[in-house]
């Protein structure tokens, strides 16, 4: 086939954009209890490993640009999950703190991981936690190549 490269089957890119698809599919009961999407959700994972981030370490931290997070993150406020205020340091930065309901929040979403884990367990071709883990390294070293590319 002249354009073997162009078959769906030959991208690097298609298993990744699958396998995303179908873990947020899965996540999405819980997410739906919660009231919340999985970008919020990763907004929230980020601020439950350390509150009290600007709204371009949030950014920088989810591979998103600025002007993409804080819609997201202004929504969010009016959820009363976090708290936008200017930094006492430099008022042209916004410091993004949780709420005590985000804050709340994290006992649940905690659940949510598991939830998926126990659901692959129960599938007869048994998930293999290292090689879960292995993957997950290999992926980190390509999204630092990736973002390491020359001209980015």
């Amino acid at each position: 086939m002249k354009y073997e490269q162009l078959k769906l089957d030959n991208q690097l890119c298609f298993p990744f954009y699958a396998v995303s698809r179908l873990i947020i599919r899965e996540y999405q009961e819980d997410l739906d209890r919660l009231g919340i999407t999985y970008t919020q959700y990763l907004v929230m994972m980020v601020l439950w490993e350390q509150d009290g981030r600007t709204v371009n370490e949030i950014a920088h931290k989810l591979i998103l640009n600025t002007n993409t997070v804080t819609p997201l993150l202004k929504r969010m406020e009016a959820m009363d999950l976090l708290k936008r205020t200017p930094s006492a340091a430099d008022q042209r930065k916004v410091m993004i703190t949780l709420t005590e309901q985000g804050r709340q929040m994290q006992e649940e979403a905690s659940q949510i991981p598991l939830r998926l884990v126990a659901k692959l367990g129960a599938n007869p071709s048994e998930i293999d936690m290292k090689e879960v883990e292995t993957l997950k390294h290999q992926l980190y070293g390509l999204i630092h190549m990736l973002e390491n590319l020359p001209g980015k």
